[in-house]
């Protein structure tokens, strides 16, 4: 697996049991803090299967990037002036899991709407602007996704096609290309560009298993050209 061939690759124990532990407990006090925020993502029954705006409930999860293993990769790829731009949270509670059809990230948070040239589709999410961006910025971007858990067969794991990163649209994929499932460890980070097509399949009803992943996206500068502005820039280097 490689970054520039296949658009993803898998970084193994970047963070130990203790870390580990310690991320899940940060994030379980800041969903007690926030209870009941537009940003937490629950179903009817009050199960938590993410967040959104993430940095505003727990401030401290772009630090993550900064564990050495990580942040060496990701200055490696993006530069010294790369940042951290959003981040995500993700689980899949047992007895409340869910699946996600192929699909590629388009959508960047920024500070306020604006000129659709570029950019496009503007949204909002969670009280936040987003906007579809362009090719050229998501190919340079890079998305970290932390596994708080292990990821398995029972679990819902992610899938992926190899080199989908190349092509702007999931019709354009290579249909050669069969997809990888991503099984990880709790501890390993999975770097993948933006535009690679992925997958995320239901999880298995009778597992007591979670499935908790820590989504960071990160870009080259904190310049974003257009007139806008990132809605969070975290500087790495």
């Amino acid at each position: 697996m490689s970054l520039a061939d296949d658009g993803f690759s898998l970084l193994p124990c970047v963070f130990d049991a203790t870390a580990v532990r310690s991320a899940i407990a940060e994030w379980d006090a800041a969903l007690a803090r926030h209870a009941g925020d537009v940003a937490i993502l629950s179903d009817a029954a009050g199960a938590v299967s993410g967040a959104r705006d993430l940095f505003r409930l727990w401030p401290g999860a772009a630090e993550l990037a900064r564990a050495p293993a990580l942040l060496d990769a990701l200055l490696a790829d993006l530069g010294a002036g790369a940042g951290v731009v959003r981040g995500l949270f993700f689980d899949k509670p047992p007895g409340a899991g869910w699946a996600l059809p192929w699909h590629k990230d388009y959508t960047v948070a920024v500070r306020a709407h604006g000129p659709l040239w570029r950019f496009r589709k503007p949204t909002t999410k969670a009280g936040v602007p987003h906007l579809e961006a362009p090719t050229d910025l998501l190919a340079r971007m890079l998305t970290a996704r932390i596994h708080l858990d292990d990821m398995t067969d029972e679990n819902g794991p992610l899938r992926v096609i190899p080199g989908s990163h190349r092509f702007d649209r999931t019709a354009d994929d290579d249909e050669r290309r069969d997809p990888v499932v991503i099984r990880c460890r709790a501890g390993d980070v999975l770097l993948m560009r933006p535009l690679l097509t992925h997958a995320s399949g239901h999880a298995d009803p009778a597992t007591a298993r979670h499935r908790r992943i820590v989504h960071l996206e990160c870009a080259p500068a904190g310049e974003l050209g257009d007139g806008y502005e990132w809605r969070e820039f975290v500087p790495l280097g």
